[in-house]
């Protein structure tokens, strides 16, 4: 698998597809979970099934240069239609199959899609809302026909009826869809994704075969990945991370993809498959490190005390073993002892036990939950990119890994710190253009091909490592004048089970505060074990004991910050706990679950006054959207609580 671009002619997705059905015909490419079964593709019947989706897209009037949306959970059918459409020289579109039906209308007239492949009922209904006032969209095309019985089939068919006609018609459309695919060229578009709108709408980010081919070669090159790689696919399809490896990487190295059957039984799912490549954001490491030590509250006593001993050697000595650093005789034979009765057994619960290598991205991780996976042996490391850069900007090379840094360059990719301190790229990666918005282009990307991130960072002098601070716009200065970092504090409180999400204010104000949000599982587990009785998200997040159990984890936090001469004027003063969960539906969190603090401040801004002006509870009301997509009030005391700081040196020395 080391054919080069463009020479070799694979100079698009579907020539790497057609290069896998040749030379790994019988190796698997596709897996998806269904019914409890898990059925299998290989890299011939994957190609020939696309070929056949792509004919019947022929066959609905399918142009050169139409827009195809795709909205789903991950399974094997959408990823063949994203390459059916651009067999065809259509240009697919994924969607967040969590999006509301406004913000679906949104991305569907933006791109004037002209099909909409949808993965089941809710997907169609949502089409179905918005279709008469998007007049470009023709076709839709639904994978699961369950409930679909009664709908107007006039401009809507079933995906196995097109691979049926697509089949039937080979004859009229063979010659029309190889010369399609023939006229394909490297910098052609080969996807065009949405960028998660922290701060405004989404903008779609135009990304050629070039764009994807070079940085997936590259970025397979450095981690040694081959065809008998394992991935699990249940990232969104419209987040670039999941387009890189479960598109771009695996057509490259031709591994297997493997879809579960759903995100209830990911993590069972994960056990099953044993992925030896995997890629997630902090917010699943996070998670499951929560549901790792609420199973451990409820563990037998010495299992705790097991697993308190052995943990604490690992986050002594196993990062260094997993490095290959020297490590004394007996400190490696008392760790084979914890990896046979603890991190063993425990990265088999996790679906952890074959991995090669993993990685983790789209926002900081917290030092503490990157440490704990990789003591365990996991061989975890952190890139840096973005969806303009088609993933990859840094990574960490094995033996270089650290929770502090996000690696060095990847592999044709140039790296520059401007005088601001920000963060700029060019690489074969970098994205052609935002769609229908030079404007928007022309601000980030200059003629030269340099990119702004919008990031914040420095290159350590000592290993050359780049170091990522916070976004470029949140950074800033306390009244004081020291650094204002609020995600690196945030990611500090996250590490606890107990807390779900944190948004800290501080920016050119005396003191940082915090609006915490509990994680319900976990909080709720403590509560049952403590005899805590609760109705509700509100009233749990509302009691003392929780708040006194929160006010510990803050003030553990400031205790780390005060050791970091830099970040000790971060500390957390006061806190309240929101009467409900941050949410996407609402506006709060991008649909990545990435905090949008420019809504969140001015929606709460009678809480954060409140915080600031030495109030000790505050009455507020909070529109909130139903799963339904009904809005409705919610109305809740909260109450501020206090929490001690350290005071730091030099203010000691002044004093």
């Amino acid at each position: 698998m080391t054919d080069r671009q463009p020479g070799s002619g694979l100079v698009s997705i579907p020539a790497l597809m057609a290069r896998n059905a040749k030379m790994l015909s019988r190796r698997p490419a596709y897996r998806e979970k269904e019914f409890g079964i898990w059925q299998a593709w290989t890299w011939a019947e994957a190609y020939a099934e696309t070929r056949a989706l792509a004919m019947g897209f022929l066959a609905l009037g399918l142009k050169r240069g139409d827009f195809i949306a795709v909205v789903g959970r991950n399974r094997p059918s959408l990823y063949w239609s994203i390459v059916a459409a651009q067999m065809c020289g259509a240009v697919p579109v994924p969607l967040y199959q969590d999006a509301v039906a406004d913000e679906a209308e949104y991305v569907l007239e933006h791109c004037g899609a002209r099909l909409v492949v949808c993965g089941d009922q809710e997907q169609v209904d949502k089409v179905i809302e918005v279709q008469e006032r998007i007049k470009s969209i023709d076709q839709v095309v639904y994978v699961d026909k369950r409930g679909m019985r009664k709908y107007d089939h006039s401009r809507m068919n079933a995906l196995a009826d097109v691979l049926s006609e697509g089949r039937a018609a080979h004859h009229r459309f063979e010659a029309e869809l190889d010369q399609r695919i023939a006229a394909l060229t490297y910098d052609d578009p080969c996807v065009m994704l949405y960028t998660s709108g922290t701060t405004g709408k989404p903008k779609g980010v135009v990304l050629s075969n070039r764009n994807i081919i070079e940085t997936s070669r590259n970025s397979c090159e450095f981690d040694h990945l081959g065809p008998s790689e394992e991935i699990l696919a249940y990232l969104p399809m419209a987040w670039v991370g999941d387009f890189i490896f479960s598109m771009g990487q695996a057509m490259w190295a031709g591994f297997c993809v493997n879809c579960p059957e759903s995100p209830a039984t990911m993590m069972n799912d994960l056990r099953e498959i044993g992925p030896t490549y995997f890629f997630a954001p902090p917010r699943v490491f996070e998670s499951q490190l929560t549901n790792v030590m609420i199973r451990m509250e409820d563990a037998a006593p010495l299992k705790r005390w097991l697993f308190r001993i052995f943990m604490d050697h690992a986050r002594k000595v196993g990062s260094a073993i997993l490095d290959g650093r020297p490590v004394p005789t007996l400190d490696r034979l008392k760790y084979l002892l914890g990896d046979l009765v603890i991190y063993g057994p425990l990265k088999n619960t996790l679906g952890f036990s074959r991995i090669r290598v993993g990685y983790t991205a789209g926002e900081a991780i917290g030092p503490e939950i990157f440490d704990f996976y990789r003591s365990l042996g996991i061989n975890l490391k952190q890139l840096y990119g973005q969806t303009e850069a088609s993933v990859f900007i840094t990574q960490q090379p094995d033996g270089q890994v650290r929770s502090d840094t996000v690696g060095v360059p990847s592999p044709g990719v140039e790296v520059k710190i401007a005088e601001t301190g920000e963060v700029f790229y060019r690489s074969p990666g970098t994205f052609l253009e935002y769609y229908r918005n030079p404007e928007s282009t022309a601000s980030v990307k200059d003629p030269d091909g340099w990119v702004a991130t919008g990031d914040a960072g420095f290159f350590e002098q000592e290993t050359g490592h780049l170091r990522i601070i916070d976004r470029a716009k949140d950074v800033g200065k306390m009244a004081d004048g020291q650094l204002f970092a609020p995600k690196y504090v945030e990611n500090k409180l996250k590490f606890y089970p107990s807390i779900l999400e944190a948004v800290v204010f501080g920016a050119g104000l005396e003191r940082c505060c915090a609006f915490i949000n509990i994680d319900l599982t976990a909080v709720g587990n403590w509560a049952e074990r403590n005899n805590i009785a609760y109705s509700s998200y509100q009233e749990l997040a509302g009691h003392p004991l929780v708040y006194d159990m929160i006010r510990g984890h803050v003030e553990e936090v400031n205790r780390s910050l005060a050791a970091d001469s830099t970040l000790a004027g971060c500390q957390i003063h006061r806190f309240l706990i929101l009467h409900k969960e941050l949410d996407a539906d609402d506006g709060e969190l991008t649909r990545t679950r990435k905090v949008r603090r420019n809504i969140i401040a001015e929606k709460y801004r009678d809480l954060i006054t409140a915080l600031y002006d030495g109030s000790t509870s505050i009455s507020t009301q909070t529109e909130v959207t139903y799963e339904d997509g009904r809005k409705g009030l919610l109305r809740a005391t909260l109450q501020i609580a206090d929490a001690a700081t350290v005071p730091m040196p030099e203010r000691r020395a002044a004093a």
